[in-house]
């Protein structure tokens, strides 16, 4: 088993090591504009009903976009629109029509008014489920009413941000189904 050599590490920076889930781009409208932001704050909060937590600082525009709406779309971008996740993610959206300036397609979604980017790989359709964390820690609770995913491949190649302008590629995939009792898979 190896063992590793440490050192101190500044607390706010450990974020680097706990949100390798893909980065994905929200889209949110309000009062006929629409948004979109670039994420890798969210946490998968329970199952059915289908809850995602997220936090979204009140410093960006999309913020108050998704408190007054009450809704956005989760869109997972693959590896191919990582140059414009990056643009996304640095300018305002008040300044900004993302969906012209990155040369994404919105398309209209089936439950929410917040627009689905067509050329991301899953769209998903949400609603707030629980606002109580808003003003305390800018805490949404979103539950998933509809997921639209590509058909293949069945695992894509996702970006997930490290930090410092860092980013980690999903990669090799490997099963281990047999050693997970059918409850748990």
């Amino acid at each position: 088993m190896k063992q590793y050599k440490k050192h101190d590490f500044p607390v706010h920076e450990v974020r680097r090591f706990l949100e390798p889930g893909p980065i994905v781009l929200i889209s949110s409208a309000w009062q006929g504009k629409a948004n979109i932001m670039a994420m890798g704050w969210y946490t998968v909060l329970e199952f059915s009903p289908s809850l995602i937590g997220c936090m979204i600082t009140s410093a960006n525009h999309s913020y108050e976009m998704i408190r007054k709406s009450k809704e956005c779309v989760i869109n997972i971008p693959t590896v191919d629109l990582m140059e414009q996740v990056i643009g996304i993610g640095n300018c305002s959206g008040e300044k900004t029509d993302k969906f012209a300036a990155f040369d994404l397609t919105a398309r209209k979604a089936t439950k929410v008014s917040a627009p689905i980017i067509k050329e991301c790989y899953a769209n998903f359709e949400c609603r707030l489920a629980d606002g109580h964390m808003l003003e305390k820690y800018n805490f949404f609770i979103f539950e998933v009413v509809k997921a639209h995913v590509a058909i293949s491949p069945k695992y894509p190649q996702t970006m997930h941000y490290r930090g410092d302008g860092v980013f980690m590629l999903s990669g090799k995939n490997v099963s281990r189904r047999s050693k997970f009792t059918p409850e748990k898979l």
